[in-house]
């Protein structure tokens, strides 16, 4: 006959094998969109553009908007920003610098 302790420790074994397998297995690396940045004067342009609309939208003056992050994507571009009353919005562009939208966060 099988001692208690000696009973458990044969069925806790399955379970300790089976999450140590779990340590040992290899994981795919993450994949990300390619992040890359359009030319000086596509910037430029397109950040103007999106001042314009978000001082229209926003009904406020251009110099009222702050722009925080331009971010470059394989088929867009996004440009996040806010009104100084603190109101977020991301203005979208494609790969041409084509104003598509202007959404709010």
């Amino acid at each position: 006959m099988m001692m208690p302790e000696k009973k458990n420790c044969v069925r806790a074994l399955p379970l300790v094998l089976f999450l140590l397998g779990g340590c040992s297995s290899q994981q795919k690396p993450q994949q990300f969109a390619q992040n890359t940045h359009p030319p000086a004067a596509q910037n430029a342009q397109m950040i103007e553009i999106c001042k314009q609309e978000a001082a229209y939208r926003y009904n406020t003056r251009e110099q009222r908007i702050t722009l925080m992050d331009i971010e470059q994507y394989q088929g867009s571009v996004e440009i996040k920003g806010a009104t100084e009353r603190h109101e977020e919005f991301t203005c979208s562009f494609d790969q041409e610098g084509q104003f598509l939208h202007l959404s709010t966060s």
